[in-house]
């Protein structure tokens, strides 16, 4: 079976269809292909996909399905809402499985003081084309807003709920009713997350742990969910003591019949193993037994690369590393045909005096490599053609966190939408503007007072460079507030990005990837990534 069949298939298992191939032999389907033909062109039609579906280059054709592809899906569920045949559903989504990689989404906490409205936040999603969420619970009001965007969300059951969905069939009804049934399909839904490293944080609820999932995926049956929502748990890699050798690697023996019991669950409804994975800690708590490069995705020379003494796999990054001990776990547990997702992975970017490996530039390096990493459709060495779909934490800073002063510095974005880093998530799961350089200009309809202080801090205080907006240099005309802080703003954020500078300026700035230079007037970006 090559990679883009055993892709299509792993994606199938995901989604429930191998059951409906079951009652549906393929040969039984013929006659639906062409009965709904026309149906089908239609759908095609109106999303444009079929341009996508002729093209041969395999970049071109990310940027195609960037494009296409939340329509494609919002689309989708607006016609599942209008009674399309299930068929035709499937039919469609074979097409797209024949061209779907892997992603990368973002975990969307909410301990953030500045938090944006529901709507904002969608706006945010949407402006940095993420297509891929999890939330840490099922907030109603996000829930709504993010309805009609075709943007895939994980919900969540909050640590607190666990006990007494696991303990009481009827509660975890209730939870679906309430939290899934309410907003599909007009959200899309496609997984529970109960609670969040259960076994490591709140070991004692660990007995009702896969009792909880089972009450959880009974509930979708039940409302016939089952194929488009699944259920797991994020586990933390501390229930994996020894993650290195990979090869080597098991489950926590304590832990031994609760994961046998959560695998068996996992392969009978075909879901996911979620993962947890911070490289970031893996280094840190390491004692210097690995150089941060491996960390960081950096290339190592020949003499430090990472071997696995037992399969002689070279590992090239931690998070690799990470993820394989995972399936050799599962594996000696006597499983497979278990994929693994990491739900949370990430690189805090600022930190205490204590925490000097917490920094933008670590930041930036590793999530921006975790994308080309991800993004290249390849599995760990021990799985190469299973990908390793990703969700980085998080969206926001939480600066209501407990703990550390890292704890509180892993969001990629501030609350105004602008990237803490240059960063940026396509549609269709490729990285748009790793080629372009970003600046930071000021933002439309800004408050002329509030942009008029920004300007003087930033050629003052600041030290940026303003001499090009003087009368009779390139940049004085137009010869307009906005345009003189946009020059001085990113004069400021090229310079000072390195060092933590912010691309801010209380709220009347923003980053871009696209050049606003014209005529004589240049500006500078930072650097092409």
């Amino acid at each position: 079976m090559g990679q883009m069949e055993q892709r299509k298939s792993m994606a199938q298992r995901e989604m429930g269809l191998d059951q409906f191939e079951e009652k549906e032999p393929k040969l039984s389907r013929e006659p639906f292909r062409h009965l709904y033909l026309d149906q089908l062109k239609g759908f095609f039609a109106r999303s444009n996909i079929w341009l996508c579906l002729l093209i041969q280059d395999l970049m071109e054709l990310k940027k195609c399905l960037s494009s296409v592809l939340l329509l494609t899906v919002a689309m989708l569920t607006t016609a599942l809402a209008d009674g399309m045949s299930i068929i035709v559903f499937e039919l469609i989504l074979d097409h797209i499985f024949e061209l779907a990689g892997a992603f990368v989404g973002v975990n969307i906490g909410t301990d953030v003081s500045d938090l944006p409205s529901p709507s904002k936040m969608v706006d945010i999603l949407k402006a940095h084309q993420i297509t891929h969420v999890r939330l840490y619970d099922a907030n109603a009001q996000l829930l709504k807003a993010l309805s009609n965007t075709g943007i895939e969300v994980i919900v969540g059951v909050t640590n607190e709920e666990v006990l007494k969905i696991g303990e009481s069939p009827s509660a975890a009804a209730a939870w679906v009713n309430k939290n899934v049934i309410a907003y599909v399909p007009s959200t899309n839904i496609t997984a529970i997350a109960v609670g969040s490293e259960v076994l490591s944080t709140i070991p004692n609820v660990a007995p009702v742990l896969v009792p909880a999932l089972n009450s959880l995926h009974k509930a979708l049956v039940a409302a016939n969910l089952h194929s488009r929502v699944k259920v797991s748990t994020p586990h933390s890699m501390d229930v994996i003591p020894k993650p290195f050798p990979p090869s080597a690697a098991t489950f926590d023996s304590k832990w031994n019949s609760t994961m046998s019991q959560l695998l068996q669950f996992l392969k009978n409804t075909n879901s996911s193993y979620m993962l947890n994975a911070y490289p970031y800690y893996g280094y840190t708590k390491g004692d210097g037994l690995f150089p941060i490069e491996y960390a960081l995705f950096k290339p190592l020379p020949s003499v430090k690369q990472i071997v696995d003494p037992n399969t002689l796999f070279h590992y090239d990054s931690m998070l690799d590393a990470m993820v394989d001990a995972a399936y050799y776990s599962i594996e000696a547990l006597h499983f497979n045909d278990v994929p693994v997702v990491v739900t949370e992975t990430g690189w805090p970017w600022f930190g205490g005096g204590n925490e000097p490996d917490a920094t933008v530039e670590n930041a930036e390096t590793y999530n921006n490599n975790l994308l080309q990493r991800v993004l290249n459709d390849s599995g760990p060495p021990s799985q190469p053609n299973i990908p390793i779909n990703t969700y980085i934490y998080e969206l926001f800073n939480e600066d209501k966190r407990n703990g550390p002063i890292s704890e509180k510095n892993w969001g990629i974005l501030y609350t105004n939408g602008s990237t803490v880093y240059p960063l940026s998530l396509s549609a269709s799961g490729t990285v748009t503007g790793l080629n372009a350089s970003v600046f930071c200009v000021a933002k439309d309809g800004a408050p002329t007072d509030k942009l008029e202080d920004g300007l003087n801090w930033a050629c003052g205080q600041g030290q940026a460079n303003c001499a090009d907006i003087q009368p009779g240099k390139p940049c004085y005309l137009p010869n307009n507030l906005k345009s003189h802080a946009s020059f001085a703003y990113n004069d400021y954020y090229q310079k000072a990005h390195g060092a933590g500078g912010t691309c801010d300026f209380n709220g009347t700035a923003i980053t871009t990837t696209q050049d606003p230079s014209y005529g004589s007037c240049l500006y500078t970006g930072r650097y092409n990534l």
